[in-house]
């Protein structure tokens, strides 16, 4: 049986994971009797932390409260911690990169060698390149992130690609990261359908609306791919290649095509573009063999820009640069 005190760290720890838990369950975990829980409980209640009782069920969980209790990471939740707040010092969220190393500091002041040996090793061979894409005022991003937590509707104002400027009334359903931006997938209140909306080009309008049953979402990968790669865009292609799924995947990421199976070896791709030129370079650009089917602009286009290329190397120069 575990000391008094260590015991009760294991305890906090325990109620800290995301679940009610039945003092049955707290006394096998802790091979302890019930009552000795029971005592256990009432003095990290003395201490200052907040366990509160299941109604109706002898269980407890770990409410908010004043102070924020301590942490207990095993092996993999540290390094995943630690390198969780390295990436955000140089992420997409404005105005947290300071705050960042702040708590990564503290963390690595006190993790035990053998993990800051590993969490060093990671960081002296790895290079961060700033994200390029837009960055997010963090406020915006939990406001955002609370309607979607609570089921409220959320109103704001959003900007368009071309600059147009609207009122949005939508039923948020969640954020989604692509590693340079950040998207809310919601159901548009005016529209009656599911929209994906770039975070960095909406304000949110307080106070939120009233609250609302979540309906059925489409899967998000997908429809968020859809929405960003294809559905914007003035010219939508589909473009059969010659590849595995697979293969195509490692090449052309979420955010540029959806990518739907055929066979093993062939697949369907749909891209979409406001240029002509911009899908020929990416088409061009898959290295694997190809056959477009839609827009039929784009197969003039191709051709056309095929016969340029042929005659700039038949001639053993460029036309376009004389």
């Amino acid at each position: 049986m575990l000391e008094t005190s260590a015991r009760l760290l294991r305890l906090l720890s325990l109620l800290q994971t995301p679940r009610d838990w039945a003092g049955t369950d707290l006394a096998r975990e802790l091979d302890i009797d019930v009552r000795t829980v029971r005592r256990d409980i009432q003095k990290l209640r003395e201490l200052g932390y907040p366990v509160h009782a299941t109604p109706g069920a002898a269980g407890y969980r770990l409410g908010a409260g004043a102070k924020l209790p301590p942490l207990l990471l095993d092996d993999d939740e540290a390094v995943a911690v630690a390198i969780g707040l390295r990436t955000a010092a140089s992420g997409t969220v404005a105005g947290i990169e300071d705050s960042s190393l702040r708590a990564l500091a503290k963390l690595e002041q006190v993790l035990p060698s053998r993990l800051r040996h590993r969490i060093t090793a990671l960081h002296s061979a790895t290079v961060t390149v700033p994200a390029s894409g837009p960055v997010i005022d963090p406020d915006v991003l939990t406001a955002v992130a609370a309607a979607c937590r609570d089921h409220h509707r959320l109103r704001f104002g959003y900007r368009s690609h071309d600059g147009t400027e609207s009122l949005r009334d939508v039923e948020p359903y969640r954020l989604v990261h692509t590693g340079r931006r950040w998207y809310l997938l919601a159901w548009d209140t005016a529209r009656e359908d599911w929209r994906t909306y770039r975070v960095d080009r909406l304000t949110p309008r307080v106070p939120t609306g009233p609250r609302f049953a979540p309906r059925e979402a489409p899967e998000i990968t997908e429809y968020l791919s859809r929405g960003v790669s294809t559905a914007p865009y003035r010219y939508q292609a589909r473009i059969t290649v010659h590849a595995s799924p697979e293969e195509a995947a490692e090449r052309i990421p979420p955010t540029v095509g959806v990518i739907e199976a055929v066979d093993l070896r062939t697949c369907v791709v749909r891209t979409g573009s406001h240029s002509l030129d911009e899908l020929a370079v990416y088409i061009g650009l898959f290295g694997f063999p190809f056959h477009v089917h839609e827009p039929p602009e784009l197969i003039t286009h191709l051709r056309a820009l095929a016969e340029r290329i042929t005659t700039a190397l038949a001639q053993g120069g460029c036309p376009w640069t004389g």
